[in-house]
């Protein structure tokens, strides 16, 4: 089995998109994530351009890794500076890595608008740096910048400037599609050609700008590359760089090409949503291999199909990456998808029945009214829990009321609870800074005694969509929540013209999956007084 080595990039070039930037906390907690599941080279940033990826580097002396190799980036000396007395060089040598990842630019085009040098001079330039720091110890790496597109304009000076970081010492040579604009056969056909005039393995390096980032890796290593640059997510400047939750699992599943130990990949979606989570990004959903729609299944047939054998609609089971089969229910259902949730939740139901039959219609009645049950599974557990399975509700709500009243022109909100819980009934009251908020106060200022695991539930989103936008103050609306704590979460859905009682809905219901979840553990070991 041939092998890739899996080169991240996502603490420097991932880290160069809108929206993200890490700590030297996080990207040390990244770079020990990756490690652990094999990669064989972390980027961690470049050590000349900024104090915290240089404090990072000095973090990482202290850190030892099992698996990664840890590389910082840099460009080839300043043009009429020897590379002993460039500053970024320099740089590198002190922040103690034993791999140096050098950028240098292979179109002519870029030498003379961005350099404003000579061809010859960036050709030292290469040669000059990468020689330096070989003498120094360093395995180095050589991106060629643009090389793609310098290839296009001027094939025999591209190939001039690998060849000038080869007689340099590079061990490996980095083709990059910096721009992100070349087409997978074009990479193919460039690639092949590439290999029959160097003697140094060969890298790819591609970003998304045309969409096929992913794809460009993929016929690169086809062409014989053997090292493939990325990011986790696909983070990156502009439109991203290839990511390698997408290319790993094509690579092991589809090529059958050795990247990380093969126990490992089960471990791709926690990574992705690690990720995710330290940079404070929404996982997309629709991520392949690891967002969690990569294996949900929303239609009847497909369902169907699905109880018969797994590969009639999976390409590969979701287990193989870490992530999980998920059977959507909606109005595009089918009984099946509720055989298949009822056998997944262990609710005893083995064939379909009358009562299965009308629950079905029940929930596409519900999906016409504006329920989502596809993005709330809380609330349809719930929904099958008290329609079969004998299902003992936490807490009944008998009364609620809000107060909202605006004093010297401050606006002032409380809420008024009565709920039973068992043969007791609690009423307490609480404020807020609006009526939602409000409630969510009084309902676990009534509900802590009893259920002290609430404290531990935090609602992580709150979304209200309008549904008929022509009826104005007076249309449906639909909340959906998402509760968390800290270990799990989970969404609900609640639909009304009145936002209060769909936010009540789905507020409810939050809480109740959650207790649900937790079982026994969540009761208080004493019961309050009544």
């Amino acid at each position: 089995m041939a092998t890739i080595e899996i080169y991240d990039t996502t603490l420097r070039d991932g880290a160069q998109a809108e929206g993200i930037s890490f700590s030297v906390e996080d990207k040390v907690k990244i770079a020990r994530r990756l490690d652990r599941l094999g990669f064989h080279f972390v980027e961690g940033g470049w050590p000349g351009s900024n104090p915290k990826d240089m404090e990072f580097f000095q973090r990482m002396q202290k850190e030892p890794l099992a698996n990664a190799k840890i590389a910082a980036f840099s460009s080839t000396r300043r043009v009429g500076v020897r590379a002993e007395d460039d500053t970024n060089l320099q740089a590198i040598l002190a922040c103690g890595v034993k791999v140096a990842t050098l950028f240098g630019k292979s179109w002519d085009f870029h030498v003379f608008r961005a350099l404003e040098t000579t061809l010859d001079e960036n050709l030292a330039m290469i040669r000059e740096s990468v020689a330096y720091l070989r003498s120094k110890g360093l395995e180095v790496i050589y991106d060629a910048e643009h090389f793609f597109d310098g290839y296009k304009a001027n094939r025999e000076y591209a190939l001039a400037t690998l060849r000038a970081a080869e007689e340099g010492g590079a061990r490996t040579l980095v083709l990059c599609d910096t721009n992100g604009g070349t087409l997978p056969l074009e990479v193919y056909e460039i690639v092949a050609d590439v290999r029959r005039h160097v003697r140094t393995p060969l890298g790819i390096h591609t970003h998304n700008d045309g969409g096929v980032a992913v794809a460009n890796a993929l016929v690169a290593v086809d062409a014989g590359v053997t090292h493939v640059q990325g990011t986790v997510n696909g983070f990156g400047e502009r439109c991203g760089n290839a990511d390698l939750c997408v290319v790993i699992p094509n690579l092991a599943f589809k090529k059958n090409i050795s990247t990380l130990p093969p126990q490992n990949l089960a471990q791709l979606t926690d990574l992705s949503r690690y990720v995710c989570e330290v940079a404070n990004i929404h996982p997309d959903p629709r991520q392949p291999y690891v967002g969690s729609s990569a294996f949900a299944h929303k239609g009847g047939v497909h369902v169907s199909a699905l109880m018969k054998a797994a590969q009639t609609y999976e390409h590969i089971p979701p287990e193989a990456v870490g992530n999980r089969r998920r059977v959507l229910v909606s109005e595009l259902s089918g009984l099946s998808n509720l055989m298949y949730k009822y056998r997944e939740l262990n609710l005893g139901l083995e064939r379909s029945s009358e009562e299965t039959r009308k629950l079905l219609a029940e929930i596409k009645e519900l999906e016409h009214q504006g329920f989502q049950f596809e993005s709330a599974e809380g609330s349809f557990e719930l929904m099958l829990r008290r329609a079969y399975n004998g299902y003992e509700e936490p807490f009944t709500l008998e009364n609620l009321r809000t107060i909202i009243e605006i004093r010297e022109g401050k606006m002032y909100t409380e809420a008024i609870i009565k709920l039973r819980v068992r043969d007791q009934v609690v009423h307490t009251a609480a404020e807020g800074n609006g009526p939602v908020n409000a409630i969510d106060n009084a309902l676990r200022k009534a509900l802590e005694e009893f259920y002290p695991a609430i404290k531990k539930m935090k609602l992580n989103d709150y979304k209200v969509r309008v549904l008929n936008e022509k009826a104005g103050t007076g249309a449906v609306v639909r909340v959906l929540i998402e509760t968390g704590d800290g270990k799990h979460s989970w969404s609900t859905v609640g639909v009304s013209a009145n936002i209060i009682e769909a936010s009540w809905q789905a507020l409810a219901d939050s809480f109740a999956y959650g207790l649900l979840k937790l079982g026994d553990s969540a009761r208080s070991a004493r019961l309050p007084e009544a």
